[in-house]
């Protein structure tokens, strides 16, 4: 025909290997367990944690905050959801039970 245009013949799709779909269940299933292992294991770990945390502050607990302020706890509201953390002698603040992010030892008050 032309000199500089070849001529195209027809090729046959390439065919899928047959268990194919098994590749792709294993697949699914080893990156639900990285899901599993790397992402909602520890969170639900975490959570677990600050739960207890939050079930077991009582009165004179050292505490720190999620905003930073470290105080001693005075008083847990009727509700329980919110505490009244004397920051000093003179000057006390509300939070809610879940700003609290660590209960720290006894004295930590006195040494800073």
């Amino acid at each position: 025909m032309s000199l500089f245009i070849s001529n195209a013949y027809a090729q046959t799709a390439p065919t899928g290997q047959p268990g194919g779909g098994l590749d792709m269940i294993i697949m699914l299933v080893a990156f639900g367990l990285i899901f599993y292992f790397l992402i909602y294991r520890p969170q639900a770990k975490r959570l677990k944690e600050h739960k207890n945390l939050m079930a077991a502050l009582a009165k004179g607990d050292e505490v720190l905050t999620g905003g930073g302020l470290v105080g001693r706890i005075s008083k847990i509201a009727d509700d329980k959801d919110f505490v009244i953390i004397a920051l000093n002698d003179t000057t006390e603040v509300t939070v809610q039970k879940g700003a609290i992010s660590a209960v720290l030892p006894k004295g930590t008050l006195k040494s800073l």
